[in-house]
């Protein structure tokens, strides 16, 4: 909560009229100040205030998103695609769909300082580990565009993951999560229609969009689903710094975990 232009506005307005009215209306003017200019002490000293994530985590997106799509010398009609797609999902119009483009574009450019915008939106998010896990989740979304990751892309998304202190491993469980769910939704999108091979495919990809196996118990498979809800769940995510625009990421994140938890408790029961 902004509170430092109301405070010293009240005390300049004491000190200036010597009444209670001329404090009141510093107090108010103060209350405009932090309101239109996003005036926040606490970004003194390092720390960021919650528009500066939310800024950073939005140009370190989309930039990102282009280092991505330019990781193997040529942008592809998949990958142009999938940001277009992307802008459209979250609803991006006006002068946020061209702060989007534009910081896109600075991604494609030769030269991009990858380590540096990876380091500034770590110095943003802070602790905020729900936060890089998301981030690091989309680029993988950009790179999987077109259904399949080339040498190129791997390694760009092992610079990505490394810069936001994730291990190999770590990196390729978790792209056998995300190809998982986006199988998992695509699949989900089609209906009921699904061949009984569809269906067991359907299942397999449940279990690895959870990160667990048909070997683990209830309980394990349970905490598994909580964990990942409790890091995806949208509220708690915009609450941490993530720009509103790019809730529906989290949102639809958040369904395909629950389908795919219900659609595993359904055959375990």
């Amino acid at each position: 909560m902004r509170i430092w232009g109301k405070v010293l506005g009240f005390l300049f307005g004491l000190m200036l009229s010597k009444n209670i009215f001329g404090a009141l209306l510093g107090a108010w003017l103060g209350h405009r100040f932090d309101k239109g200019l996003g005036l926040n002490f606490n970004s003194l000293g390092g720390a960021k205030s919650e528009a500066d994530r939310q800024a950073t985590f939005f140009y370190s997106s989309f930039s990102v998103m282009g280092y991505i799509a330019k990781a193997n010398g040529q942008v592809t009609q998949h990958e142009i695609a999938f940001a277009t797609a992307y802008m459209d999902k979250l609803g991006l119009k006006g002068s946020l769909r061209q702060q989007a483009q534009d910081a896109f574009r600075d991604g494609k450019t030769t030269g991009f300082p990858l380590t540096e915008r990876l380091t500034e939106l770590k110095s943003a998010v802070g602790n905020r580990q729900d936060l890089l896990l998301l981030f690091l989740e989309i680029q993988i979304q950009v790179a999987f565009a077109d259904g399949s990751l080339d040498t190129d892309e791997r390694e760009a998304l092992h610079q990505i993951a490394n810069g936001l202190g994730y291990s190999a491993q770590e990196l390729d469980k978790l792209l056998e999560m995300i190809i998982a769910g986006a199988n998992f939704h695509q699949q989900g999108q089609r209906g009921g229609n699904q061949s009984f091979a569809q269906s067991g495919k359907q299942l397999e990809n449940a279990y690895k969009v959870l990160g667990v196996s048909e070997n683990d118990s209830a309980s394990d498979i349970k905490k598994a689903y909580r964990k990942l809800m409790s890091q995806h769940h949208p509220d708690k995510l915009v609450a941490k710094g993530l720009p509103p625009e790019m809730m529906e990421t989290a949102k639809q994140k958040a369904q395909d975990i629950q389908a795919a938890y219900e659609l595993v408790s359904a055959q375990n029961k």
